[in-house]
């Protein structure tokens, strides 16, 4: 089952994005380079009790007018409707009840999303809450009393977002139906590789980026199989400011990849694959998704007997993080290779549920092992007694070695291509948890 999104909502400096470093544990604003992870990042996975889920902080630039603060919130409103399973709307005991949370806390009432209404600066209790009743005119429900600085009521407010997730013997909705992301840059074509899939205008289709406002949902039939394609298409280009385009594409992107069991980036054939095709394919690559790479508009590419090749050594060139990935050119127009699509979708599933006996994987490890002594350090050698494999989606082994700090990443890295080489797992990442054990046991 996939990991629940919840998303954060709320006027400017009512502290979102506080609230978000205090749940992820740690300051995550700014993090380093990596595919992925953009300069502010946005997203987090957060455990709670026995519950895993993803944050959404929807927080952006903070203009002067009330006009564009209140038509931002409407946007980030509609973004949360869209892509969030249970939606924290973020209010301020210290500036009290305002127009524009009336007007927002409106559009999320009509959402039939669970909405968990949280006042924020709660420094003292005794002191604050006669404000705090304030916010029961919304009419939403009980608001929740917090301090996200000082991380008071924090276990309060979680129990109540968690409340709202299916239990163990719980499904999201058609949740054994296979779900197959498709993400990529604003008119690459996303849109128009789910039409030409289901046959009909499912999605508007245009040459304006991001033209598509709402992530769409089209459950296609083919041979007999279901499958459920989510188009991520984008926003409405209201702003003008890049890096808040960025933010609620980016958001879009990481609920449909959480969501899905196949991951399609698109890549512009005319554009080739650039740095932003590679943080969308990094958050796919970060959470273990099965991934294809599908390169479209490939009927208006003038070919010759090297092009294939060409493009293919550029995408692994910026894809590096991700060389299991399988590649595809297409052309959703023209409906070039989208038969063999299917095939492709079915393989990379398979692939990314394929357990392995013990035994076999041992046998594969002990003869990788002969053919490449592990690495030593100031006369300690490697050494690893056993493995198995500990989950699916992705495919995650455990390795016991007696020193986890000589289990150097080019070895890993070389255990791993021995693992392909015998099992294939295209199209899936493999995880790996090295793990202590002593040689007497």
């Amino acid at each position: 089952m996939s990991r629940p999104v919840v998303a954060v909502v709320g006027r400017p400096n009512v502290g979102k994005s506080t609230l978000f470093n205090s749940l992820a544990g740690e300051r995550i604003s700014i993090v380093k380079d990596t595919p992925g992870v953009t300069r502010d990042r946005i997203y987090a996975d957060i455990s709670w009790l026995n519950y895993d889920f993803t944050l959404i902080d929807t927080g952006g630039i903070e203009p002067d007018s009330k006009d564009i603060i209140l038509s931002q919130m409407r946007e980030q409103a509609k973004i949360a409707m869209d892509t969030a399973d249970v939606i924290i709307f973020m209010t301020d005991v210290r500036q009290g009840l305002v127009d524009a949370d009336s007007k927002v806390c409106d559009l999320l009432r009509r959402s039939n999303k669970p909405v968990v209404l949280v006042v924020n600066k709660v420094d003292d209790f005794d002191k604050y809450m006669p404000d705090v009743y304030e916010f029961y005119n919304l009419g939403i429900g009980e608001p929740h009393p917090i301090s996200a600085s000082s991380k008071l009521g924090l276990g309060d407010m979680l129990d109540e977002v968690t409340s709202y997730f299916p239990g163990e013997n719980e499904a999201w909705e058609d949740d054994d139906i296979p779900k197959i992301a498709i993400v990529g840059k604003p008119n690459v074509g996303k849109s128009s590789l789910v039409n030409k899939l289901c046959g009909t205008e499912r999605a508007i289709v245009s040459d304006i980026a991001g033209t598509t406002r709402d992530a769409i949902d089209t459950k296609v039939k083919y041979d007999g199989r279901e499958y459920i394609f989510i188009d991520t298409a984008g926003i409405r280009r209201k702003s003008k400011i890049k890096e808040e385009l960025e933010r609620f594409s980016i958001i879009r992107a990481v609920t449909a990849v959480e969501k899905a069991d196949v991951v399609i980036i698109m890549i512009d054939a005319k554009e080739g694959v650039t740095e932003q095709d590679a943080k969308i394919a990094g958050i796919a690559h970060e959470r273990g998704k099965g991934i294809i790479i599908a390169v479209n508009k490939w009927d208006a590419i003038e070919k010759d007997n090297k092009t294939v090749n060409k493009y293919t050594e550029n995408i692994r060139s910026v894809l590096s993080f991700m060389p299991y990935a399988s590649i595809m050119f297409i052309s959703a127009l023209t409906g070039q290779r989208l038969n063999k699509l299917y095939d492709m979708i079915d393989s990379v599933i398979a692939n990314n549920a394929m357990r392995i006996a013990t035994g076999v994987l041992n046998e594969i490890i002990i003869e990788a092992v002969a053919m490449h002594e592990p690495p030593s350090d100031k006369g300690r050698r490697l050494k690893i007694f056993y493995s198995t494999q500990a989950s699916v989606k992705p495919p995650t082994f455990v390795i016991f070695v007696n020193d986890k700090a000589l289990m150097h990443f080019s070895y890993q890295r070389y255990l791993e291509n021995k693992i392909r080489e015998a099992f294939g797992f295209e199209g899936t990442s493999i995880k790996f948890i090295i793990r202590e054990r002593k040689d007497d046991k």
